[in-house]
């Protein structure tokens, strides 16, 4: 049974407790839906196969099919049809997924500092953390442009320089 949506407010079922912690852990805390988040925050992965060859943890295609349709159905994700191709679909981030970005900043930050990580992977961490805020603030509103209104991803924006960071680090 869904709980009533409220205004502004996921369409998730309601979990064992109203607590705010318990109910987030409940939606996002399987192993899977965090990281399809941030591959396609992070790696540009819109597509069923770019998120599921991209990964470098490895998803089955039916573990990622099932989380696909989980993020949409909650409202993180929305599922479009690609223009370029009558059988592909695109995901597209919604402003509640892009409001998660500090929180995968602080994961970030939290695990390169507790956690034995690979450094050519913690890279863009580091930068993400050291940016605070104002650089969260500045990636939050390329995801707009590019998930919420179509823009292109900017040549010169906050993924531009994770990505250039992360390339340096691999020696690319």
């Amino acid at each position: 049974m869904s709980q009533p949506v409220a205004e502004g407010k996921l369409p998730v079922p309601p979990g064992k407790s109203g607590c705010p912690i318990n109910l987030t852990v409940e939606l996002l805390g399987d192993r899977w839906s965090l990281i399809i988040l941030r591959d396609i925050m992070f790696g540009g992965h819109t597509h069923f196969r770019e998120l599921l060859t991209g990964s470098i943890e490895g998803i089955a295609s039916n573990i990622l099919a099932a989380r696909l349709a989980k993020l949409v159905a909650a409202g993180l994700l929305t599922r479009d049809d690609d223009p370029s191709h009558r059988q592909k679909v695109e995901y597209h981030l919604t402003e509640a997924a892009i409001q998660l970005v500090p929180v995968l900043a602080a994961l970030g930050a939290w695990g390169a500092r507790w956690l034995h990580t690979t450094p050519e992977l913690t890279v863009r961490a580091e930068l993400l953390a050291a940016g605070g805020p104002a650089m969260w603030e500045r990636f939050m509103e390329e995801l707009r442009a590019t998930h919420l209104r179509g823009a292109p991803l900017p040549d010169d924006g906050v993924l531009a320089e994770l990505t250039a960071a992360y390339q340096a680090a691999v020696g690319e």
